[in-house]
């Protein structure tokens, strides 16, 4: 019997959430809070009224399936890695805080992290592992 998955879904893999084919996510999922606020500002971040109310319902359906994982201690700890990592790779840090910081919720709490954009966390690879979905 192949061993249970545990993992951490970043923001790209919950919007897409219902076009993923469910083989590729891990069995036992989780999200950021650093995600629910990502997703709450989505309906914000468009004139579209149509989209805004898609953005809305997703956010509603991400709360009422997970409780999300705090930006704890622990993951702030594990940011200065993360930021370390990424500025050694000579990426920017500033530009996808929201990124790292869910990297660093999932390095935190051991799990992988599942994403639509594995490039984007390449340099972290010997903090989190990554999965593309």
């Amino acid at each position: 019997m192949a061993e249970s998955t545990r993992g951490l879904l970043d923001t790209s893999v919950v919007i897409d959430h219902d076009v993923i084919d469910t083989a590729l996510l891990p069995d036992e999922s989780a999200i950021a809070a650093v995600t629910l606020a990502e997703l709450a500002a989505g309906p914000h971040a468009t004139e579209d009224k149509d989209e805004r109310a898609r953005r809305q319902d997703r956010l509603q359906w991400a709360t009422a399936t997970w409780d999300a994982l705090p930006f704890d201690a622990e993951a702030a700890r594990l940011y200065g890695r993360v930021f370390a990592a990424m500025r050694a790779a000579r990426q920017s840090s500033r530009s996808r805080l929201a990124d790292l910081l869910i990297a660093s919720t999932a390095a935190a709490n051991s799990l992988a992290l599942y994403t639509r954009n594995p490039s984007d966390f390449a340099p972290l690879k010997a903090i989190v592992k990554v999965v593309t979905v």
